[in-house]
């Protein structure tokens, strides 16, 4: 049985939570981790950690499922990554990463406390209502053990509710008719997504690119001479992130309004903690 949410609760309750999946990727334990396994290249080590539970992909598969990154940058680094580790030992790294992360931006309290049990009891009854097919990031993590600890369990649901929706996100991006540089560089127009200098050192794109992406956005209509999104470019945001909340809607309806409203309360604790400890860039989100 469904209850019927507030408008955009799902939204919100993701919003609180995608966060702490993410700080693995900023985080120094990582590079020490990762630099354990053989790992030189910092690039490589993102790559491999979020690849991983797909098993020993190569660039093909991992510019599918990622949407938004050069397949010539990815090729650099896959299938070569797992030359020097293999994917379950990548994932035992990923989950040690998680561990350190987590104890250094929350506090051993935080780490052992009821809430921390909670959030992890609610996010994994969430995720109960994911569903695998066309979803194969969320699939291949659903297939993962969850961790005992519950603080790794909260990261671990926090992993699967991000790629569920993630997958369904690159489904509203194929409707909308953007390609990968055209829909980082939409959504950096909302203020909301990474900074350009952070979208090109990651997903291995030119500086040319991008200007070529806003240069067809504008022909588009969806960006103005300004590189500002215009008002059918916000129309169109507005729509991608409404029907992202559709095909994400499941896991939230199932948790039900009272569980949602908990969750995001919880969510938003860990995030704040975790963001005033200095989990993410500076100067990571913004038009500049």
């Amino acid at each position: 049985m469904t209850t019927a949410l507030p408008p955009r609760a799902g939204r919100r309750c993701h919003n609180a939570l995608n966060p702490i999946h993410s700080t693995l990727y900023f985080s120094p334990d990582l590079d020490r981790e990762f630099g354990a396994l053989g790992f030189t290249d910092r690039s490589a080590m993102r790559l491999a950690a979020r690849s991983s539970a797909l098993g020993a992909v190569g660039a093909g598969a991992v510019a599918a499922t990622f949407y938004n990154y050069n397949h010539g940058f990815l090729a650099q680094h896959l299938p070569a990554a797992w030359d020097i580790a293999s994917p379950a030992e990548v994932l035992d790294a990923r989950l040690r990463t998680a561990d350190a992360t987590l104890r250094r931006l929350l506090g051993d309290e935080a780490v052992a406390s009821a809430e921390m049990a909670e959030a992890a009891e609610l996010a994994l009854r969430a995720s109960e209502a994911c569903t695998r097919h066309a979803r194969p990031l969320y699939a291949a993590n659903a297939d993962l053990p969850v961790p005992e600890q519950p603080h790794l369990a909260y990261w671990h649901a926090t992993t699967l509710l991000r790629e569920h929706r993630g997958d369904g996100h690159l489904a509203a991006l194929l409707s909308a008719g953007l390609d990968p540089v055209e829909a980082l560089a939409s959504h950096t127009a909302t203020g909301k997504g990474m900074a350009p200098r952070w979208v090109l050192g990651t997903r291995g794109w030119g500086r040319a690119d991008w200007e070529a992406a806003t240069e067809r956005l504008r022909e588009r209509g969806i960006l103005d001479a300004d590189g500002e999104l215009t008002e059918s470019g916000t129309a169109l945001r507005a729509e991608l992130e409404d029907h992202t909340d559709r095909l994400d809607s499941a896991p939230y309806e199932h948790l039900g309004a009272a569980g949602v409203e908990r969750l995001t309360e919880l969510g938003r604790g860990f995030l704040f903690a975790a963001a005033g400890a200095g989990a993410f860039p500076a100067d990571l989100v913004g038009r500049g």
